[in-house]
């Protein structure tokens, strides 16, 4: 019995090992990063003539919030705009691209709903109505979701931040609303941004001529260049 669950136990690390490896790194990113910037942290502290904090403060505090933030919703963002523009626009060669003539939202048929749904398709592929109309566009909607409270929690634990720097400096705080219209907020935003857009936009563009042998990122690596949609 122990043998049959220990192998139930490796098929479901193998089949997920995708996500168990990314959820790993990212872990061990994060929890990088709040030793990294308490350190820094209480290197300014001490700087300033103030007392160090423990990591436990650091890491329920304004700062460590809004720089978690800021990176989240700019990777939320990019995915969001992502999706978005690959039902609408395409790129010639890429595997990241539908082919030109596949543009939209394509057919019932085409993506297996209402009375083309299949035995193993979603219960809500079936169905018709609100609850296919949002099955539909749930993966945009998550993101979406996800963007939207993550730059929330940015711009509300930044005004934290920024005040409390702000304080310490002898200047007036500000509102949120005066705040998230500062080119301090702005900077430090579309700097976030501007790098994912790059990222996205080369791998969208790069993956027509270079390949990556045995990842689906890349097409098979004899393909022509101009073969899109294709995946290796």
């Amino acid at each position: 019995m122990s043998g049959v669950h220990t192998a139930a136990i490796r098929r479901a690390i193998r089949q997920n090992a995708l996500g168990l490896f990314f959820g790993t790194v990212f872990l061990a990113a994060l929890i990088g990063q709040s030793f990294a910037g308490w350190s820094v942290f209480n290197d300014t502290q001490t700087a300033e003539g103030l007392d160090p904090i423990g990591w436990l403060e650091y890491v329920t505090s304004s700062s460590f919030t809004a720089d978690v933030a800021e990176n989240w919703q700019s990777e939320y963002l990019q995915f969001l705009l992502y999706i978005w523009a690959t039902v609408w626009f395409v790129q010639r060669g890429s595997p990241e691209s539908k082919e030109a003539d596949q543009t939209g939202l394509e057919s019932d048929a085409d993506q297996e709903v209402g009375p083309h749904a299949g035995p193993r398709s979603p219960r809500w592929a079936a169905v018709g109505g609100l609850r296919r109309a949002v099955f539909s566009h749930s993966l945009l909607l998550v993101m979406g979701g996800v963007f939207v409270a993550s730059w929330a929690a940015q711009s509300a634990a930044g005004v934290v931040a920024h005040d409390e720097q702000q304080l310490l400096d002898l200047e007036a705080p500000v509102t949120w609303v005066q705040y998230v219209g500062s080119a301090d907020f702005w900077n430090r935003t579309l700097q976030n941004w501007q790098s994912e857009f790059l990222a996205v936009g080369s791998m969208a563009v790069l993956s027509v001529f270079l390949r990556e042998r045995g990842s689906p990122e890349s097409k098979p690596v004899g393909a022509a260049h101009d073969d899109t949609g294709a995946a290796g």
